[in-house]
């Protein structure tokens, strides 16, 4: 039998100084809207490479400006941005969390991109999984996100659309936290989104889902109304909605609006 050990899970309450953050570059944080200024960008666990990526190129494009990428579930984060996080860029995998936090937004949200939930295994397949159906098996161990956030909404529309009504070891606070599980050989299958099977390579194998190509998941983003540095903010978002996000969403499996 498959081990879990205790994961730390960030709740919806968590204040937002506690949010994990990292930074693409060095600037000090200071500035109004040019060098050395520092924007802050909260974003779904789900586009931690791109954003990551994407970061980077706005800093190369913006001297002595510093973009400091905060990832997490999409709840988390939405709920901290209407609590007043000092962020100035909100990105989350669906619009209904984004919705959530409407009082924080300063403007009206843009769907960048697009996504599909898969099934993963370990590589080398420990419980002989083959078919979304074999969650229903008893020896199966598998794992999905919370129900609150947006992998979890659409991993629980599936299960229900395909009468699966075995039980996860795990239910994880994102798709990071999910895919960790299966890479780790703490579970046997887990429900995660395309890209991020497509970015785990050679450590997972991906079953797809028949017709989840009906649940697609939306990403929309949007400038926060507490932003210091609101016009670098549109600018970042400008960079997320343009050629360039395209490019490097579709290289990492997104799909366009």
């Amino acid at each position: 039998m498959r081990r879990f050990t205790p994961r730390r899970i960030l709740a919806g309450t968590a204040l937002f100084a506690l949010l994990p953050l990292s930074a693409c570059g060095n600037g000090d944080g200071g500035g109004s809207g040019g060098g050395g200024a520092t924007i802050t960008v909260l974003a779904a666990a789900s586009l931690t490479g791109t954003f990551t990526e994407l970061g980077k190129e706005f800093e190369q494009e913006h001297p002595g400006v510093t973009v400091r990428l905060a990832f997490d579930s999409s709840a988390t984060l939405a709920q901290q941005a209407t609590q007043g996080a000092p962020a100035d860029v909100l990105a989350t995998a669906d619009p209904t969390t984004m919705a959530s936090a409407k009082t924080a937004q300063a403007g009206t949200p843009k769907t960048f991109a697009t996504n599909t939930l898969v099934m993963v295994t370990p590589a080398d397949d420990p419980g002989h999984v083959s078919s979304f159906s074999d969650l229903d098996t008893s020896s199966v161990t598998w794992v999905m996100c919370v129900p609150t956030a947006p992998c979890g909404i659409v991993g629980t529309a599936l299960l229900k659309r395909d009468g699966i009504t075995g039980t996860p070891a795990s239910q994880e606070v994102d798709v990071k936290s999910t895919l960790a599980r299966v890479t780790e050989g703490e579970a046997d299958a887990g429900l995660v989104y395309a890209t991020d099977a497509l970015a785990a390579g050679a450590a997972v194998r991906t079953i797809r889902i028949p017709g989840s190509d009906q649940h697609v998941t939306s990403y929309p983003i949007v400038t926060l109304a507490q932003s210091r540095h609101a016009g670098l903010a549109r600018q970042f978002v400008d960079l997320v909605t343009g050629t360039a996000g395209r490019r490097v969403l579709a290289k990492a499996g997104f799909g366009r609006p």
